[in-house]
């Protein structure tokens, strides 16, 4: 299942500057995703971080992650026009820079769910190189 911008602004209620996806490229809804960030030197945070060498922060590549996994749970008929929300995340690992001009794929795996709460696995690569790594914990409210 592929999704653009516009489909992926049904699922979740993120907006620009703050939608961190730009596609779907495959989708297994409630299960697996693989999205794809394109990182562009014109985003906002480049102007700080940092001004000689623009570097994307770790927290908005988690937070990419983290809205590839709302996708895919809120695409489920059952979590449709609710919200995701982080309830924790664990194991971090950043292993390369991420710089404008790369592409970010972002797959992640929902391993677990029980009830409104779930756990989900993340990768973030830049072409086959592996940027990084985390274990999420979720909650779906209204």
């Amino acid at each position: 299942m592929m999704l653009n911008s516009h489909d992926i602004q049904q699922i979740i209620p993120h907006r620009y500057p703050f939608l961190l996806i730009d596609q779907v490229i495959k989708m297994i809804p409630g299960k697996t995703i693989t999205a794809i960030k394109n990182v562009s030197a014109s985003e906002s945070y480049f102007q700080g971080h940092f001004p000689n060498e623009p570097v994307m922060p770790g927290v908005l590549i988690i937070e990419a992650m983290a809205q590839a996994g709302a996708v895919t749970l809120l695409s489920l008929e059952a979590y449709k026009g609710k919200l995701a929300y982080f309830a924790g995340i664990d194991k971090v690992r950043f292993k390369r820079k991420v710089i404008p001009g790369d592409q970010l794929r972002l797959e992640i795996e929902i391993t677990r769910t029980k009830g409104l709460i779930g756990k989900g696995i993340g990768h973030a690569y830049v072409e086959d190189a592996l940027a990084c790594t985390a274990e999420f914990t979720f909650a779906i409210g209204k």
